[in-house]
Order: C-alpha cells, then sequence, then structure tokens
C-alpha cells in the first residue's frame, strides 16, 4: 500500500515536471522565433547599408577626381593670374572649395554608415549565438521530457526493487545531460565560433577584393584556410569522444592504443598497455563494451586516486576476454560504501550485461586494481 502511495506521489511528480518543462520549451521556442525575426530584419538592413557603403565609396571616388580637377584648375589660375578676370576666379575658389566641403560631407557620411554596418554584423553575431544556444536548449528539454516521458517512468517501476537502481537511472540521466552540455559548449565555443568568423573574414575577403588589393584578399584568404583547418580539427575530436571511428575501421586494440597515448599526455600520467592472445577482431558489441570499460577505468583512476603510473592489460582469448586496470594512487577501502560512486556502478551493470564478473582490490595507501573476465562466445 505504501509503495503504491509512493508510486501515485511519484507519478504526480513527474506529472508537475512535465507541464513546468513544457511550458520551458514553449518559452525557449518564442524567444527563438523573435530572435529569427530580429535576424532577419537586420541581416536585410546591413544589405541595404552595405549597399549604400559601396554607393557612398563609388560617389566619393567620383567626386575625388572632380576635387583633383578643380585643384589643377585653381592651380592654374593662380599661376595665370593675370589673365582672369575677377568673376573667373572667384568662380573657381567657390567650386573648389563647394567640391571639397562636399567631398568632407561625403567622407563622413560614409564613415558613419561603415560604423553602422560594423555593428549590425556585431549584433547578427549576438543574435546568431542567441538563436544557437535557445535551439540547443530546446533540444536538451526535448531530450528531458522524453525520459520524464518514457525512461522515467520505467525508473518508477523499479524504484520498489532497489534504491540503487533509482540512484544509478538517475545519474544516466545527469550524465547523459551533462555530456550533451558539454557537446553543445565544445561545439558553441568551437566550430560555431570560427564559422562565424570565416563568414565574417571572407565577406572582408571579399571587399579588400573589390577594392583593387588582391595582396592584402590572399592573405585573408590564407588565414581563413587556416580557420577552416583548425574548424575540421575540432569537429573531428568531438566526434572522436562521441565514438572513435578507428573502433569500427581498425577495432579494439589500435583504438585503445591511441586513446590512452593520447590521455596520457593530456593527463601527465604514465599508461602502460599490454595485450596478450589472439590479436584479432572482436564481435563489434565485444569491442565497444571493453573500449567504454578501459575508458570508464582509467577516467575513474585518472580523477580519483591520483596516480602516477596506471597498467592496462588486456587478454584475448577463445572462450574468455580479461581485463585489469592498475594504479599506484592513493586507494580506497571497499568495504566501506562510497556514495556516488557511479563510474564502478556503471562499470558493474555493463559487465553484468555480458554475464561477467568484475573484482576490485584495493586499500588505502596501495592503490586500485581492477579484474573483469567476460565469456566470449
Amino acid at each position: 500500500m505504501i509503495a503504491n502511495t509512493d508510486e501515485k506521489n511519484l507519478d504526480n511528480v513527474i506529472d508537475e515536471m512535465v507541464d513546468a518543462v513544457e511550458k520551458s520549451k514553449d518559452e525557449i521556442f518564442t524567444i527563438s522565433e523573435g530572435a529569427r525575426k530580429e535576424h532577419e530584419l537586420l541581416l536585410r538592413e546591413l544589405q541595404m547599408t552595405i549597399e549604400k557603403v559601396h554607393s557612398f565609396i563609388e560617389g566619393g571616388d567620383q567626386l575625388e577626381r572632380k576635387v583633383q580637377l578643380s585643384k589643377q584648375r585653381l592651380s592654374q589660375v593662380n599661376k595665370y593670374f593675370d589673365r582672369y578676370s575677377e568673376d573667373e576666379i572667384k568662380e573657381v575658389y567657390e567650386n573648389t572649395h563647394g567640391l571639397q566641403t562636399q567631398l568632407a560631407m561625403m567622407r563622413t557620411e560614409e564613415k558613419n554608415l561603415r560604423q553602422k554596418r560594423d555593428e549590425l554584423e556585431r549584433r547578427l553575431i549576438n543574435l546568431d549565438h542567441t538563436i544557437e544556444r535557445a535551439e540547443g536548449l530546446a533540444g536538451k528539454v526535448s531530450v528531458v521530457l522524453n525520459y520524464l516521458n518514457d525512461d522515467f517512468r520505467k525508473v518508477n517501476d523499479m524504484l520498489t526493487e532497489a534504491q540503487e537502481k533509482e540512484a544509478f537511472g538517475l545519474k544516466i540521466i545527469e550524465a547523459q545531460e551533462e555530456e550533451r552540455r558539454k557537446i553543445s559548449r565544445e561545439i558553441h565555443d568551437g566550430p560555431a565560433q570560427m564559422l562565424a568568423n570565416i563568414l565574417l573574414r571572407s565577406e572582408i575577403v571579399d571587399r579588400t577584393f573589390r577594392s583593387g588589393r588582391p595582396e592584402e584578399a590572399l592573405l585573408e584568404i590564407k588565414s581563413v584556410r587556416k580557420m577552416i583547418r583548425s574548424s575540421l580539427y575540432e569537429v573531428r575530436r568531438i566526434i572522436y569522444d562521441l565514438r572513435p571511428m578507428a573502433l569500427d575501421d581498425l577495432g579494439l586494440i589500435p583504438t585503445l592504443t591511441k586513446y590512452l597515448s593520447t590521455t596520457e599526455d593530456y593527463n601527465n600520467v604514465e599508461i602502460e598497455f599490454s595485450t596478450f592472445g589472439e590479436e584479432s577482431r572482436l564481435n563489434s558489441k565485444y569491442e565497444v563494451a571493453f573500449f567504454r570499460l578501459i575508458q570508464e577505468g582509467v577516467q575513474n583512476a585518472i580523477k580519483h586516486a591520483e596516480p602516477t603510473l596506471i597498467k592496462v592489460k588486456l587478454e584475448i582469448h577463445k572462450q574468455c576476454l580479461n581485463v585489469s586496470i592498475q594504479d599506484n594512487g592513493k586507494g580506497f577501502d571497499p568495504a566501506i560504501k562510497r556514495e556516488k560512486s557511479f563510474g564502478l556502478i556503471g562499470m558493474k551493470e555493463r559487465v553484468e550485461m555480458f554475464d561477467g564478473t568484475l573484482q576490485i582490490d584495493s586499500a588505502i595507501g596501495r592503490g586500485t586494481t581492477i579484474r573483469i573476465q567476460v565469456p566470449y562466445v
């Protein structure tokens, strides 16, 4: 009876959360649509301003040529002063002065238009960021709604069976959301920013080339090319973090070798990797599972144990697969139940899916060794 009451109460809480999240999603959509409309208006205004700038540049260049001709006329009048009447001299002076005044006003207006154009471009970039963040938030909210409506209710059915399962299920959701936030942040701060800069620099290249400065345009193109290479590198790094393509192309051992080498360099810790047995390709599900198990074990050691050396050993036999992950870190007492040890819980869950076993040998000050054995069929 108490369990049923708890389930009903949790269902009510979930319903309220769903309603609140859906309202938040509608608000995000409204913000996103408003930003898009403003973006369209600013884009049209920017195009008109750019056209005006070009028009003033051309008009100013034409007027400047007239000023030069008028100055030449004035110089001739000054040189042969006695050949011209007073009215002719006055007319030349006034005409030159008028053209110079008109040119100064036109250049001032051109400067103001350039400043307006630059301000519009900055506002467009900010709006692009706002739209990207709104889209990212909308996607995350959709994920949350899916979890609330589907997976979260399944967790509700499991509450009466195990409290640890509940905590683990919640942590999975949090970890997935955190991973999505990380990816969104990496894309926004990396490739998205670079692409926005590339767009602006390409416009600079266009204007520089049109203004008759091909050497400067070539330098800008080289700079843009360098930014494109950096953006491509960032995209490939993010894709590798999601799922190394080498795992599908090359297999488990080459992918682990590269991953552990990169992890060693990035975290300033020595990692020894050794393999025994047959180095043939494994079934895809085993390659993915063991890559994630070793990845989680190594990251747990780096995060919690503060080691200077991690030894990873992989044994591939015809009927079983064995892994050991040993570190010389500070260790812990396995008899003391630690809260929020979701990394180890996740590893146990994954090993149990393959009917395998996971053993942990650790003591304070003696480091930690994780041993995994999985039957290979």
